[in-house]
């Protein structure tokens, strides 16, 4: 492949993508979605690569780099258009609300609650995704945890890092993990061997924190929340399409995202007989703007409606998943201008593996670790199985190094504004750098024969 990284093209390039992730990285101060940017940027640099090749009358090979990387982007979001769509039906038939009802009326103690909703995040986060794991747990916490910030805080980091240690694990559990399993760098039962690992990494913090936590039980209450009809069923259907995903994948060789859209044909077709269900029960409760009148405001629309699939799609973050577009473009576009070629040498050949999957961890706590993760599965160094699952531990649970290294922490940080912020994360970012390193070590300890050629 053509080098153009000492060319203009390349400087423009890279100077387009570092400006693209300086306003992604400051998204919060100017309220811009991280979305907007990198699509901008990314095709910025594919005219920029695109005149590149021209120059050396290839453009037909820039166009086939770029079909290449858009696909990788197709597979990768259809399979997450219908896991979060089947998410948000759950969240609908309030599956999650329920949860977090039945955990506040329980009446334990702050540090029951402590360990309960960590070990919750821990396991529910290898199937439903991170974020949305540490949101409904987040709430729990908050809910319990009332007036007294300094346990929310605590809670919200705890929640923060087992449910990021709970995503490396699975090929469900995070983005990361998704993509080395759909790239086939690791077989769907491989990841079991981050298990330990990653229990490990929550651990190690876990137990620090919970040292100051005291036993005693708060008063908060919540009144029991019904799961909407169908609701379970979608959790069966879930499971099913997942344990299909797997198996297509295993004995057919399918890519995964077949299986998730046939679940999700199969979750729409099952989604019109809740409809015709509740459209015969539902009634139009009239609101009227005044009483005398009984005039009904010209955008009235009803408070509850009959279940409709589409809004559940509707409902999808689709933020994100430009984001990611975006993103592997920009990534694609400075792999094809010689960028990734010249970072791999720098990283795998000059630091070795084991350092440059380590540091690859510690990045993910600035920067995102999709874009990261990407680049490493683009340059595709040569590996054994022990350091690819080395990595992917790495960028799965080095984002909980800081409140901004995963979408679950930027998640909380919203939820309880003002008091699990930033500098609270901070004054425990030395626990998780402990768990961090252990779960490494336990790492190369559990699975010392995978790192043999």
């Amino acid at each position: 492949m053509t080098s153009f990284v000492n060319h203009w093209t390349g400087y423009a390039a890279l100077a387009v993508f570092v400006a693209a992730y300086i306003l992604v990285i400051v998204e919060e101060s100017i309220h811009l979605r991280k979305s907007k940017p990198v699509l901008v940027a990314a095709g910025g640099i594919w005219i920029v690569t695109a005149v590149a090749y021209s120059t050396q009358h290839q453009s037909h090979a820039a166009a086939e780099i770029l079909r290449h990387t858009l696909l990788e982007y197709a597979e990768l979001m259809l399979f997450l258009l219908s896991a979060m769509t089947f998410i948000n039906t759950m969240s609908e038939r309030n599956l999650f609300e329920a949860l977090r009802a039945r955990l506040v009326s329980l009446g334990l103690s702050l540090r029951s609650i402590f360990w309960l909703t960590g070990i919750l995040a821990f396991f529910i986060s290898p199937v439903a995704d991170n974020l949305t794991t540490a949101l409904v747990m987040g709430a729990v916490v908050m809910a319990i945890g009332v007036g007294n910030g300094r346990f929310i805080a605590l809670g919200c980091i705890n929640v923060v890092v087992a449910a990021n240690a709970g995503g490396a694990f699975s090929p469900f559990g995070d983005i990361t993990t998704l993509m080395v399993w759909q790239k086939g760098m690791i077989k769907f039962g491989e990841f079991a061997a981050l298990f330990v690992p990653s229990l490990v990494n929550w651990l190690v913090p876990a137990i620090v924190m919970a040292m100051t936590i005291g036993g005693d039980k708060p008063t908060a209450t919540m009144e029991p929340v019904d799961v909407k009809h169908g609701g379970y069923i979608i959790v069966l259907l879930f499971l099913m399409t997942i344990a299909g995903t797997v198996m297509m994948h295993h004995f057919l060789e399918m890519p995964p995202f077949l299986g998730m859209m046939t679940g999700l044909g199969l979750l729409k077709s099952y989604g019109h007989w809740i409809r015709r269900k509740e459209l015969v029960e539902w009634t139009d409760i009239p609101m009227f703007d005044d009483e005398q009148s009984g005039r009904r405001p010209a955008r009235w629309k009803p408070a509850v409606k009959p279940f409709n699939i589409f809004i559940s799609m509707k409902r999808v973050e689709w933020d994100t998943l430009m984001f990611f577009y975006g993103i592997m473009l920009c990534v694609g576009g400075l792999g094809a201008l010689g960028y990734l070629a010249v970072l791999s040498s720098l990283l795998y050949q000059d630091l070795g593996a084991t350092a440059a999957n380590i540091l690859v961890g510690i990045l993910s706590a600035v920067i995102d670790n999709i874009p990261i993760m990407f680049a490493v599965l683009s340059m595709n160094p040569d590996m054994n199985l022990g350091q690819w699952l080395l990595v992917t531990l790495t960028a799965g649970v080095g984002g909980s190094l800081l409140s901004i290294g995963s979408a679950a922490g930027v998640a909380l940080m919203g939820q309880a504004r003002g008091v699990y912020t930033f500098f609270a994360h901070l004054k425990w970012t030395w626990a998780i750098a402990l768990g961090y390193a252990a779960s490494i070590g336990v790492h190369w300890m559990m699975n010392g024969q995978l790192f043999t050629p």
